[in-house]
């Protein structure tokens, strides 16, 4: 059987690099689509140790570059398999600071990198009955101050997600996973590890933060052929939090 192929955007960091180095050592022949060409070559190399990994330098929100990225990919392989929407940035400002540029290159990443990867990806997936997975977040559900951009995209997200499986489908399968508070600094090229607190494990319901692999783990069960009766969900993975009823 030959070795299938997904697309990961965002993948020089955070959650897209666990996930890219999880599948490639599941026998997926990757695709990192990544803007930050440092980052994403760090990535190329940490999960290209384990699988057949490549590199598109790749502006998301970016029509053209998507559609060279996904051209490249084609180029290369000839096939693909899967797509996992993951690149996202966040801007944390007080509502009458937040400018339409920050407000349009949030929505932009986040949102429409999505729709322009779906939209091109698409008739290659629909050849293969593959799958997409958008990263939308818990923020969807809930806020705090000064996210208005991110919990837009977020809530963007997970509305893109049902309309893309209804109108894919039966082909192409499209589920999102809403992660609550993932600890990502060890995914970080250039980042510092995170000075995690008793108090930061104990008030999840599981007792412990999240970690990236635990949603690359759920990135991989929702690809693959096993949930191939899963579309148009929803995956809150938040060790709990969003079921916690907290009282000060």
């Amino acid at each position: 059987m030959e070795t299938p192929v997904v697309l990961i955007t965002g993948a020089g960091r955070g959650i897209g690099r666990a996930t890219a180095l999880h599948l490639a050592g599941r026998q997926y022949r990757v695709a990192l689509l990544e803007q930050d060409a440092d980052a994403g070559a760090s990535a190329q190399a940490e999960a290209g140790r384990v699988g057949e990994v490549r590199l598109f330098v790749t502006d998301v929100a970016d029509e053209d570059s998507v559609r060279a990225a996904i051209d490249g990919v084609m180029e290369a392989w000839g096939r693909i398999d899967g797509l996992v929407n993951n690149a996202g940035t966040m801007v944390r400002k007080p509502l009458a600071e937040l400018t339409l540029e920050e407000w349009n290159r949030v929505i932009g990443t986040n949102l429409t990198g999505a729709f322009l990867c779906a939209k091109y990806a698409a008739p290659h997936l629909r050849a293969r009955h593959g799958a997409i997975v958008n990263l939308s977040s818990t923020r969807r559900l809930m806020s705090e101050p000064d996210t208005e951009s991110y919990a837009a995209s977020k809530g963007g997200i997970f509305a893109l997600t049902h309309a893309l499986a209804v109108s894919l489908g039966p082909d192409v399968r499209v589920n999102s996973i809403s992660p609550g508070w993932i600890d990502v600094t060890p995914w970080q090229p250039d980042g510092e590890p995170a000075e995690l607190t008793t108090s930061d494990h104990e008030q999840h319901p599981v007792g412990r933060v999240g970690t990236p692999q635990d949603v690359a783990e759920l990135v991989d069960y929702l690809l693959a052929p096993r949930s191939g009766f899963v579309t148009g969900q929803d995956f809150v993975i938040d060790g709990g939090m969003t079921r916690k009823m907290i009282y000060e």
